[in-house]
C-alpha cells in the first residue's frame, strides 16, 4: 500500500476552504443557512434551498461505510467507497486498510489525510 497518492484534485474557487483545511488535518462541511443540514461536495448556494452564504464548519471526521468496492487488480490495490458521515452527507473516498477482505457495510469508520505527490492533503477514511 502507498502512502502518497500521484494528484491530488485541482482547487476551485467553491472547494478553496475544504483543501485549504485538508492541509491542516481537518474535514470541512457547509451547511445550509436555511435549514441547518449539512451537505457535501461544496459548493456556493445550498442544494436544500438555493440558499446563500453557506457556513462552513468542521466535521467530526466520523462516518460508516455506505458501500465500497476492492480494486485487487490495481497496483496496488485499493478500496473506493462511500462514506456517511455522522453529520449526514455521503462522500466518495478512499478506504484505508492493510486488510480489505474485512470491511463491511456499515463499518465505523475514521478520517485520515493522504500527502499526494504535490503535498497536498486528501481526505480517506480507514477503520477504527
Amino acid at each position: 500500500m502507498t502512502n502518497r497518492i500521484p494528484t491530488a484534485p485541482q482547487p476551485w474557487p467553491e472547494t478553496e476552504a475544504f483543501w485549504n483545511a485538508a492541509n491542516e488535518h481537518k474535514l470541512l462541511l457547509q451547511r445550509c443557512p436555511d435549514t441547518g443540514k449539512a451537505f457535501f461536495y461544496p459548493r456556493t448556494y445550498s442544494p436544500f434551498t438555493g440558499a446563500s452564504p453557506c457556513e462552513w464548519f468542521q466535521a467530526t471526521g466520523r462516518g460508516e461505510i455506505y458501500s465500497f468496492s476492492i480494486l485487487p487488480r490495481a497496483q496496488p490495490p485499493y478500496c473506493i467507497a462511500y462514506v456517511t458521515l455522522e453529520e449526514g452527507p455521503r462522500i466518495l473516498t478512499n478506504i484505508v486498510t492493510p486488510d480489505y477482505e474485512s470491511l463491511k457495510i456499515g463499518q465505523p469508520v475514521q478520517v485520515i489525510f493522504v500527502e499526494s505527490t504535490d503535498g497536498q492533503n486528501v481526505p480517506m477514511f480507514e477503520p477504527c
